[in-house]
């Protein structure tokens, strides 16, 4: 059973970074797509970035894009997401999943999720 875990969550104040990590804890991921994830009180899940499985191509969601940073680390087992200039609207759960089950970009499902981690930001 592969399994992802998720850190780097916490409070900052807008304006602030923080980094989030997500570790797999097999290889087999590292052929896969990853992808970010969250969910704000009273709305839906969305998507904010994705990743080729080489890391070379990047897709990100028009509210994070320019601010966040997908990358990742296959020799680590492990993707991030660097959270710059962060806004109160980013306040939400975040997920980080992996290997594509269905669908494209943003909107794909996975078949992998993690456990998640909060992030708030105040403003």
């Amino acid at each position: 059973q592969v399994q992802l875990v998720e850190s780097g969550g916490g409070s900052v104040q807008a304006g602030g970074s923080l980094r989030l990590s997500c570790e797999a804890s097999s290889y087999i991921l590292n052929s896969k797509i990853m992808a970010w994830f969250r969910q704000a009180p009273g709305k839906e899940r969305e998507g904010v970035a994705v990743i080729s499985p080489g890391g070379v191509s990047a897709e990100y969601d028009s509210s994070v894009k320019g601010r966040f940073t997908i990358s990742r680390d296959n020799a680590k087992k492990t993707a991030y997401l660097q959270m710059n200039a962060l806004k109160s609207e980013d306040t939400a759960m975040y997920w980080c999943a992996a290997d594509r089950r269905s669908g494209k970009g943003l909107r794909a499902d996975y078949i992998y999720w993690g456990q998640g981690t909060q992030v708030t930001v105040s403003s």
